[in-house]
């Protein structure tokens, strides 16, 4: 396994400790590049006016399209380790 990937899945972890949980743009952003770095660009047709939440979070995982799966998840290491330095 590569150092990318462990400090990938490390952080995913740790983001689960956190003392507070951050607010919802800051989950959309998490959500984004971990699917990202984990599948890739956004798959599927946007969820529908009902489920909001789902077109959140699809429209935020679209926003990453074309970004590599190794700088998402370089991303979302240096991420959660600003927000570790924030919530705790």
């Amino acid at each position: 396994m590569s150092d990318l990937q462990t400090q990938f899945e490390t952080a995913a972890e740790e983001v689960q400790h956190l003392a507070r949980r951050p607010d919802d743009q800051t989950m959309l952003k998490l959500y984004a590049l971990y699917k990202q770095g984990t599948v890739g660009d956004v798959q599927g047709n946007r969820p529908g006016f009902m489920d909001m939440a789902g077109r959140f979070k699809y429209d935020a995982w679209a926003k990453l399209k074309g970004t590599a799966k190794e700088t998402a998840m370089q991303q979302y290491v240096d991420f959660v380790g600003q927000l570790k330095a924030k919530y705790g």
